[in-house]
């Protein structure tokens, strides 16, 4: 199988979100978390093939898909799941959504590490709930959660931790000790833990390993919904294919009666395409990983090299944290986009001193970008 990721693919005319922003404009968009990589290839065979039958009709969960879930969660992970803990999701924000309004009466709260993926904070208001946070801070050249902070802000009103392993922002990928930390706060607290893991296959710094937060021993796995999806590891986000792996019977009951009425079925496409990829697309997985591990090389050198600019290596998801705070601007964000690069604004994420790179781009385009705020830096500090 011959792989180009050096491939242009156009997008500018098309659907795309990411390319769409900033339409008209002379500004390279490296923001919303999806990459210009072409999907697998048995995944758009597959895809051609089911569209050639030419119904639409309802559709069910493919049994070949749950299988190849729970072989892979033990293959990789070394997690063993029943297939009955599987409830299948439309996207994953969904699920973040679902799980608050599961755990979450409106006169409590729910906690989680800040600076966050923003679908974090709007789920944890939704109908008016509250939320606390958590520090992140740099420990060790990586940003990580610190929970002691978080003792003196909690009033028991406290009912659900809400994780993101790999961490977005920041691309840390989280050790045993460390999730075994959130553990030990998870059980001072009483609290449901809800991990968004969906990142879990793209973990870029050689010998880490991702290990799902459920993983680490009964009383976790109870307490616990786990979020994943295909979605950014093979480039599916627009089809639609997420699951929540619930183990305790008693918190799935909640989380799909929560769902029931409000959330769609996965559509049948998106089970072809999170089939294929899952049982096909691993040759792909290892070329566009390592792919990515060239940008984030490039990436990282350059950015660390400009004046007033910081980003540490991500270690996991094709996602860059550039910390800008030492700009002479008021909004970086708008500083870049200015210069044409369209980041994704740190505002969003609650540090608008900062803002967040997406490397999943043919690296070409990556040099250009690059080679943008190289200039603009230039003119800035002259």
């Amino acid at each position: 199988m011959t792989l180009n990721f050096d491939l242009w693919v156009d997008r500018s005319h098309s659907d795309s979100v990411k390319w769409n922003k900033y339409n008209n404009q002379d500004v390279i968009p490296l923001w919303v978390a999806d990459t210009d990589f072409t999907s697998p290839p048995q995944v758009i065979k597959e895809l051609q093939q089911r569209v050639a039958e030419g119904v639409f009709g309802y559709g069910f969960t493919p049994p070949e898909l749950v299988d190849l879930v729970v072989k892979r969660l033990a293959d990789r992970y070394e997690w063993t799941i029943k297939p009955e803990w599987i409830v299948w999701l439309p996207g994953l924000v969904c699920g973040l959504n679902v799980a608050v309004r599961a755990t979450v009466a409106q006169q409590n709260s729910s906690l989680m590490p800040m600076p966050i993926y923003p679908p974090f904070m709007q789920a944890a208001q939704s109908e008016g709930r509250q939320f606390k946070y958590i520090n992140v801070t740099e420990q060790q050249q990586r940003w990580v959660a610190d929970f002691s902070s978080a003792e003196n802000v909690l009033d028991g009103s406290e009912k659900l931790l809400m994780l993101c392993n790999p961490y977005n922002p920041g691309g840390t990928v989280y050790r045993r000790e460390e999730l075994l930390e959130q553990l030990a706060f998870a059980q001072r607290h009483d609290l449901v833990v809800c991990s968004d893991e969906i990142h879990c296959d793209l973990i870029l710094e050689p010998g880490l390993k991702h290990i799902p937060f459920a993983s680490l021993n009964a009383d976790a796995e109870q307490r616990s919904i786990t979020l994943m999806s295909p979605s950014k590891t093979f480039n599916l986000a627009g089809l639609g294919a997420s699951m929540a792996i619930i183990p305790d019977p008693e918190l799935r009951r909640k989380f799909l009666e929560a769902s029931k009425g409000i959330m769609p079925h996965v559509n049948i496409l998106a089970y072809v395409a999170a089939t294929a990829a899952y049982r096909d697309g691993e040759e792909w997985l290892n070329a566009q990983l390592s792919y990515l591990r060239g940008n984030r090389e490039l990436a990282t050198t350059r950015i660390n090299a400009m004046p007033g600019l910081r980003m540490l290596a991500p270690e996991g998801t094709y996602l860059g944290w550039i910390d800008a705070s030492a700009l002479p601007v008021q909004d970086p964000y708008r500083f870049f986009v200015e210069a044409g690069v369209g980041f994704s604004g740190g505002a969003d994420f609650g540090a608008p001193a900062y803002v967040r790179i997406n490397l999943g781009c043919q690296r070409a385009l990556l040099e250009k970008a690059l080679d943008r705020m190289d200039a603009a830096l230039l003119a800035l500090h002259r």
